[in-house]
């Protein structure tokens, strides 16, 4: 008998699943890794350093789920504006067969990225938030703000901070343009990252820095900071003293963060002494830690990205996308 896998390009994957639902799925696909009811092998990272090329490979499996996935992204960061590009092969959980290719140019990494800075926001962030900083100018700026704008839609102020300026203030043009985000909310562009981190509840950092951006003494009381540039043990945005002062530290994945995250430099320098020291996000989504618990509440949440994230992406696609897509016949 001839099996058939279904392919959804990006358009087809786009429509099938808004930032919304990807949150909803991205939490429980946290809860559940946290609670042992995940499969997730080491990432392999794959670098291409003459033209700057960065590629991830991550695959998971969700207890129950109907399929599994493998994924490759990329980002060539020698290009102005960077390519970045990827697919998630998705696999019938029941007999390994594979279900579906989805040629998303890797969409569906910036979406589940979103997502996760999303969960981070709605159970780490204050309740009323009013300014933002975004440290960062590339896809995350705006995906993280669509992911904030579904669980904290109060924000009216936005900074953002790039060492390019002229990318900060396309990215400002492109934020002003953006649907979804809170209507009259200002944007501008921030001189330098103290000044985009002062008084602002949420700070965002969203860049491949090599050194610390953030220091502890910028931040508010009572501010949450969500950090996702640290995928790689060299890359760094926040000052180690940063996670010193949380009072709140969160990972996604104690294992991976230990090894590439902020946490990673924090270890080093014995300001955490142990991974075990450090909540999982997905122990505060599924109940077994608290997360935030007053308004002066200094939190932190490192996000390196892990393979559950996709996982449940892909999930909510195929469940989405009906009988979309072409059919390839093995």
């Amino acid at each position: 008998m001839g099996r058939a896998v279904r392919i959804l390009r990006e358009a087809d994957v786009r429509a099938a699943l808004d930032m919304t639902t990807c949150i909803d799925a991205v939490e429980r696909a946290f809860a559940a890794y946290s609670s042992g009811r995940a499969e997730l092998p080491s990432v392999i990272h794959l670098d291409v350093p003459e033209a700057k090329g960065e590629i991830h490979v991550k695959a998971g499996h969700l207890h129950g789920a109907p399929y599994y996935a493998v994924k490759a992204a990329s980002g060539f960061y020698a290009l102005d504006p960077p390519a970045i590009d990827g697919m998630v092969v998705v696999f019938d959980a029941r007999d390994g067969s594979p279900a579906a290719l989805l040629l998303d140019k890797g969409f569906l990494t910036d979406l589940r990225t979103g997502a996760a800075g999303g969960v981070a926001a709605r159970r780490l962030a204050p309740e009323r938030v009013e300014t933002v900083a975004v440290i960062g100018t590339g896809g995350q700026a705006r995906y993280q703000l669509d992911a904030l704008a579904v669980v904290r839609p109060t924000f009216a102020h936005v900074r953002v901070w790039g060492r390019n300026r002229h990318h900060a203030a396309r990215c400002v043009e492109d934020l002003l343009a953006r649907p979804g985000l809170p209507e009259g909310c200002r944007y501008a562009v921030a001189g330098t990252v103290e000044e985009a981190v002062a008084g602002a509840e949420v700070v965002i950092t969203c860049t491949a820095s090599r050194e610390p951006l953030v220091r502890a003494e910028w931040l508010s009381p009572g501010a949450h900071v969500t950090a996702l540039g640290s995928d790689g043990p060299d890359k760094q945005e926040l000052d180690v003293q940063v996670l010193a002062r949380a009072d709140l530290l969160v990972v996604d994945s104690r294992t991976q963060c230990a090894q590439i995250g902020e946490l990673h430099h924090a270890l080093d320098a014995e300001i955490v002494l142990s991974p075990d020291d450090v909540a999982e996000l997905g122990e505060i989504c599924a109940g077994l830690k608290p997360g935030r618990v007053g308004e002066d509440t200094l939190t932190v949440c490192d996000l390196t990205g892990v393979g559950v994230q996709d996982v449940a992406a892909a999930n909510a696609v195929m469940e989405r996308a009906g009988d979309v897509g072409e059919l390839l016949e093995l």
